[in-house]
């Protein structure tokens, strides 16, 4: 049986699931305690008791823990707090990519240093998608400052970005030398 190579990215969890637990809170890219505890397979009190004896290690720029009102209006869009539904009883902490990154260290498990460097994968995908579409962003940040922030203003800037979806790429021709593939020959 073939062993895989080192230097190939071990993936513990779909890249996916991972995206869908970073939330955009205070203008910032954060993922809470509840949804890290589950990725690094430890119980969420486990993981803010490390973080609170390293509270050193967490700026407000790393890390910071929901206001009573954000608190409230997070507890609000799942209904009761119960222990099985995102345990809402305590503000969650929400982490930065450099308080996720600290996470590591602080948490010192092997599962914790491999989850961090593919965390850390989809913060760089993420922000290579957003600056390869930063042309798109700027036409429809220049459509909306043209048409105001109206109904038919939106109804335009829709209309364009579908004209923009809607452009084919066409299959490029191959370039540089290529293999002729071998045909298969069958003894009788």
């Amino acid at each position: 049986m073939n062993k895989a190579p080192d230097n190939i990215p071990k993936v513990l969890v779909p890249n996916e699931v991972i995206a869908s637990k970073i939330y955009l809170i205070r203008g910032q890219k954060v993922m809470l305690d509840r949804d890290l505890a589950q990725l690094y397979s430890v119980e969420t009190k486990q993981l803010k008791r490390a973080v609170k004896r390293n509270i050193e290690r967490f700026p407000v720029d790393f890390m910071f823990e929901f206001t009573k009102d954000e608190f409230e209006n997070w507890r609000c869009q799942f209904g009761t707090s119960n222990s099985e539904k995102m345990g809402l009883r305590y503000p969650p902490f929400a982490f930065t990519e450099h308080g996720v990154l600290m996470l590591s260290s602080v948490l010192n498990s092997k599962r914790a240093v491999q989850m961090n460097i593919q965390i850390m994968r989809i913060y760089t995908r993420m922000r290579e998608i957003l600056l390869s579409n930063k042309d798109l962003l700027l036409k429809v940040e220049r459509l909306e400052q043209k048409f105001g922030s109206h109904d038919r203003a939106i109804n335009v800037i829709f209309e364009h970005l579908k004209k923009l979806i809607q452009h084919e790429e066409k299959p490029r021709k191959q370039i540089g030398f290529q293999i002729p593939q071998k045909k298969s020959t069958k003894k009788k």
